[in-house]
């Protein structure tokens, strides 16, 4: 066994082996995988196998893709076969929503060129005989979905990683793994130590306990899962070919043929979590007791589509176990807090997405960053407050609801409240309904006493829709308070404070104090990895206000750039709080809780300073993201609600009043105002977004500057573009693909709302460059179904920024 490696994978699992093997491919060949027992232990050997491309996220329908092809070239490469049927899936669409879904899906496959397409009933009965299709409002097809051997995959990318120098030792627990001084890992075993570049946690069901061998608590719990096998079905013997799978999600079940019989499986709403404290080590080949009444009801839907189900004898049961993140996906990516720790843990889908996902490792790993933008897998999305107690109730949600449809702009409760902070209590009272943002509690909207008590979740505008725009309009005529508590907020000081930041930032640092500046953050490749605000406070003081939700994802970032021994660089995210009061008459409603002057000529644009508000000291900032007149508060937690209280007392008269990130959503799209994770993303590039203005190449070195200067010259491949929709009753929400009238695909949605104050449905896209201009028609996939688009040469509200700067 190797002594020295530039990587060591933890887990002979599918995912582990994908790893390794895309590791290899990529050049490393340094590299060893470490398996507690034999290769596909603990959940890859049981699972049912199942295969299928398309998913709500774009991206991940490309990694899926990819990964379905991939297995029919690892045969021809390694020798070893996958196992590989591809009869086809049938998705059936029982209910409205669903039919929503499948038909967006079904523009998105024709967007980025992928095989899906609707047929008809006489299509599906002639390609599933055995398939009751009354009921069904829907039905599409896969020409290429099916499933595969779970062992023959794993051995495939086993011998396609050996063949290119990797080394796979089976029967090799790990006991410890111990970072040292130079960032390098010493990974023990009872056959001996390896020192290695990376640690990669693949261990499946393990993944908790590898994790906290480094002091690391992951946020994982595995359940029981179940599917069965028939007997032979006479019906299947005397066809001379596979039938295709069977996706009837309304139904709760998924089918597909084995042997020739047929397998069953379900996610049951009376799921069973299993080995909450932690995993047998022992465990390993073994399956629970079979325990179908568990699953009847999604049974008798089975038998209720497919007949022949209910006369089949059962010929085997499979019971055993899978371990869940707590919103069903992977967590992903190197651990912020550590150097050179990788984790690929808690997959479901796996085999649709093995191959993506170690494709995207070997690229973090090896070159710094993913091709692809994967933060809904990235393993920063959660923090320390995703604790045993909100995994479990989050778990036992995406389980129980595994085929449930996640709606745009849904919020689940299971697991809430997690944090709250001072004010929560009186936005309540007022009305306030919450969304989840990093932990947080955040107000979404305000109901008043006729608006309802609850939102609904759908495809289609929903009951929310008009409590928003009430909001809008309120603070476009008057004015508005929104919570934006979770922005993320940082302080920098100290001699080299200014040079830090300059070596981090694309943008150069302001230089006076109380001016404040815009600033990309440069990935790997050149894109935008971020966006802030930065404020000078002092000399050698600054404040930074960035996404909330990516603050641990940045922490990545922050770290790549040595921190002076004599510049303090605090988080002050949960230390502080914040309000944007904005709106015509916000100045009027603060001049009343303050004696500072803010005119214009005192407090222009984009400006800041120390002040104090309703007896509350503040730093105040002179900007808004809902592109109008207004002022973004900062100030102490404890004294969160006593400024809260008083801004809401100060507007009554003035006909303000509380709003919430649905409206401040709407605000900032009708501006143009593009958002990290949706417009700023390390896909695009600078100037596809229009951020390159805020790249100042003649200031010195800065975090990826040679990345962005390889790419700087480079025509842009799509542009961010704004449009206006004909749309009667759903607005576009992000992900929707965009065409020319003649059908030609040239775009995607990345934002969308209504513009209640300018009575627009509008979008924010990014369009291949060179294929439209404005004033051009486009068409917009809403709901799947083609709408009408006009692309729009400027932002609707205050194009020329008159209000922001009033």
């Amino acid at each position: 066994m190797r002594t020295h490696a530039q990587a060591v994978v933890i887990g002979g699992g599918l995912i582990g082996c994908s790893i390794l093997y895309h590791l290899a491919k990529l050049g490393w060949s340094d590299i060893v995988l470490l398996e507690r027992d034999e290769l596909t232990s603990g959940s890859t050997w049981h699972a049912a196998a199942n295969i299928h491309g398309l998913h709500d996220s774009t991206n991940i329908s490309r990694l899926q893709h990819y990964t379905m092809a991939l297995y029919k070239e690892l045969e021809v490469e390694t020798g070893q076969g996958c196992g590989i049927f591809q009869p086809g899936s049938l998705y059936l669409a029982q209910t409205e929503a669903r039919e929503h879904q499948l038909r967006l899906q079904e523009a998105k496959a024709r967007r980025y060129g992928m095989n899906f397409y609707g047929i008809d009933r006489t299509d599906a009965e002639r390609l599933h005989p055995l398939v009751d299709f009354d009921g069904i409002r829907c039905i599409m097809f896969e020409p290429e979905g099916g499933n595969v051997d779970p062992s023959g995959v794993t051995m495939a990318y086993a011998a396609g990683a050996r063949q290119r120098g990797a080394e796979i030792h089976r029967f090799t627990p790990v006991t410890g793994t111990e970072q040292q001084a130079d960032g390098a890992w010493i990974v023990r075993t009872p056959k001996g130590d390896i020192r290695t570049d990376w640690v990669v946690n693949a261990a499946g069901l393990w993944g908790r306990e590898v994790a906290a061998m480094a002091g690391l608590q992951l946020p994982l719990m595995p359940t029981e899962h179940q599917y069965f096998v028939t007997e032979t079905i006479p019906e299947i013997a005397a066809l001379d070919r596979r039938l295709p799978s069977v996706a009837d999600r309304d139904g709760e079940y998924y089918l597909r043929q084995e042997g020739l019989g047929l397998l069953v499986g379900a996610y049951e709403r009376n799921m069973k979590l299993w080995a909450e404290s932690g995993t047998p080590l022992g465990f390993g080949h073994e399956l629970f007791p079979d325990d179908l009444e568990r699953i009847e009801d999604n049974m008798m839907r089975a038998i209720e589509r497919v007949p022949a189900v209910g006369t089949a004898g059962v010929k085997r049961v499979i019971n055993g176990p899978m371990i869940w993140s707590p919103d069903s996906a992977v967590l992903f990516g190197p651990v912020p807090e550590l150097r050179n720790y990788f984790c690929c843990n808690g997959i479901i889908p796996g085999f649709s997405q093995s191959g993506g996902m170690g494709k995207l490792a070997a690229e973090w790993m090896i070159e710094g960053e993913p091709s692809l933008d994967m933060f809904g897998w990235d393993m920063a999305r959660f923090g320390h407050w995703a604790g045993k107690d909100f995994t479990k109730a989050r778990v036992q949600d995406q389980y129980s609801h595994r085929f449930k449809i996640h709606f745009p702009n849904e919020e689940r409760s299971a697991g809430r409240p997690v944090r709250t902070r001072p004010a929560y209590a009186k936005q309540k009272e007022i009305g306030a309904l919450f969304g989840l943002n990093f932990g947080w509690e955040h107000p979404l909207w305000f109901a008043n006493e006729d608006e309802p008590k609850e939102e609904t979740a759908g495809f289609t505008r929903q009951n929310w829709w008009h409590p928003v725009g009430r909001e809008a309009r309120m603070l476009r005529a008057n004015a508005g308070i929104i919570d934006i508590s979770n922005f993320a907020k940082y302080e920098v000081e100290g001699t080299g404070a200014a040079d830090w930041l300059n070596g981090l930032f694309a943008n150069r640092m302001p230089t006076e104090t109380g001016r404040s500046c815009l600033t990309p953050l440069i990935g790997k490749r050149g894109g935008v990895a971020g966006d802030f605000t930065v404020t000078k406070m002092g000399t050698e003081h600054f404040m930074i206000f960035g996404s909330g939700m990516a603050e641990r994802f940045h922490q990545r970032f922050f770290k790549a750039v040595p921190l002076p021994p004599t510049v303090d660089f605090t988080s002050r995210t949960e230390a502080m709080c914040g309000f944007n009061v904005a709106g015509p008459k916000s100045r009027e409603l603060l001049l009343r809780l303050t004696n500072e002057d803010l005119s214009t000529p005192s407090f222009p644009f984009m400006r800041s300073r120390r002040m104090m508000v309703a007896g509350v000291e503040v730093i105040a900032l002179r900007v808004s993201f809902t592109g109008d007149l207004g002022w973004e508060l900062y100030c102490p937690s404890d004294k969160q609600l006593v400024l809260y209280e008083a801004l809401l007392e100060a507007g009554r008269d003035l006909g303000a009043g509380p709003v919430g990130s649905r409206a401040l959503m709407s605000l900032r799209i009708e501006k143009g105002y593009g958002s990290w994770g949706r417009e700023y993303s390390p896909e695009y590039w600078p100037h596809e977004s229009g951020l390159d203005r805020l790249i100042k190449m003649d200031k010195g070195d800065f975090l990826n500057r040679d990345a962005y200067a390889a790419i700087a010259a480079t025509p842009s491949r799509d542009r961010l573009a704004m449009v206006a929709i004909r749309a009667d009753d759903a607005d576009a929400t992000g992900g929707e693909p965009i065409f020319l009238p003649d059908g030609t695909p040239v775009g995607q949605v990345s934002s969308g709302a209504y513009g209640y104050c300018v009575e627009m449905s509008l979008a924010l896209c990014y369009l291949r460059a060179g294929t439209t201009k404005p004033g051009d028609k486009v068409i917009v996939a809403i709901l799947g179904r083609p709408h009408e688009a006009v692309i729009l040469e400027r932002p609707p509200f205050d194009p020329d920024g008159q209000r922001l700067r009033a």
